[in-house]
């Protein structure tokens, strides 16, 4: 029995001396299992089908924050309300904003029906600014870009780095690889997707994923508001000018209003979580939606 003990509390060692690291969002645990490899035990705060804008962590997450050595925040709402008392639960949390590694843009000023969002156009960096200027306005959907995603991963690597010496190496090759995984990705996403071709979208997520690929996100409801009536109608009178094949919707929301419009329109809504825990998998579901559509 002593023996057995002895060889299961063995095997338990690489397991207790992995960083214990806290995540906001099931993409994020992806990219810092990619660059941590097994040296790392990723927890995550918001799970997907859940709002990053509401959620609170049951008890047991907060247990999990006491003995966590690390959090990779990267600008959802929750963090906004949460962080401090995570901070004043475990002073020694070391808290790294990933969301300090990308250039943030403006999320889609008005209704689609009030016209078009193009956030590759040159006035980005001063509506960016503006909004920066005022403290709101930002879209904090950084994640749904590759490209975001290439900036951010350098912090992931440099921060485990710091916190583990002893698998630096390890942890660069993993970045390595996973750079080279993401230029993939990017590829294959360019050769998907048409630029110019109109993103519908109920909550306007995809601004980044657009900005990247030249596409237009067409949003139904923006800064919280669903669309009135007579929006509703200009709305869909826009729809059927740009040729809109499909809207996506996120589970974490309502798509009341999304599911007239496709009514309306004879189109399908389809739920496409922003929160997934297959990433890379989501943005290739959505380019393979917009191309057949």
């Amino acid at each position: 029995m002593r023996i057995r003990w002895f060889l299961f509390w063995l095997c338990s060692l690489p397991l207790l001396a992995r960083i214990p690291v806290v995540v906001s969002i099931a993409p994020e645990a992806d990219f810092v299992r990619q660059i941590a490899g097994d040296q790392a035990a990723v927890t995550v705060m918001v799970p997907p089908g859940s709002s990053p804008h509401s959620y609170e962590p049951k008890p047991s997450q907060m247990r999990t924050i006491s003995d966590a050595a690390l959090y990779f925040a990267i600008g959802v709402e929750f963090e906004r309300a949460w962080l401090p008392r995570f901070l004043s639960q475990n002073p020694k949390l070391k808290v790294v904003d990933l969301s300090q590694a990308v250039h943030k843009i403006p999320m889609s000023p008005k209704h689609a029906h009030d016209g078009e969002t193009h956030p590759g156009e040159d006035h980005e960096h001063e509506a960016d600014e503006h909004h920066e200027a005022h403290g709101h306005g930002l879209d904090p959907h950084i994640w749904l870009s590759v490209r975001n995603v290439e900036a951010m991963a350098p912090l992931i690597e440099k921060t485990l780095e710091t916190a583990d010496p002893a698998h630096a190496g390890e942890y660069r090759r993993n970045l390595l690889r996973f750079q080279k995984r993401l230029e993939a990705l990017d590829a294959k996403l360019r050769s998907t997707l048409r630029p110019g071709t109109v993103l519908m979208v109920f909550h306007p997520s995809w601004g980044y994923f657009a900005r990247d690929y030249g596409l237009v996100q067409l949003p139904v409801e923006v800064e919280g508001k669903e669309p009135t009536p007579r929006q509703l109608t200009r709305l869909i009178r826009t729809a059927h000018e740009k040729g809109v094949r499909v809207i996506v919707a996120s589970p974490e929301f309502s798509d009341r209003s999304a599911q007239v419009l496709a009514r309306e329109l004879g189109i399908p809504v389809v739920k496409l979580s922003p929160l997934s825990t297959d990433w890379e998998g989501t943005l290739l579901r959505l380019a393979e939606i917009l191309r057949k559509g």
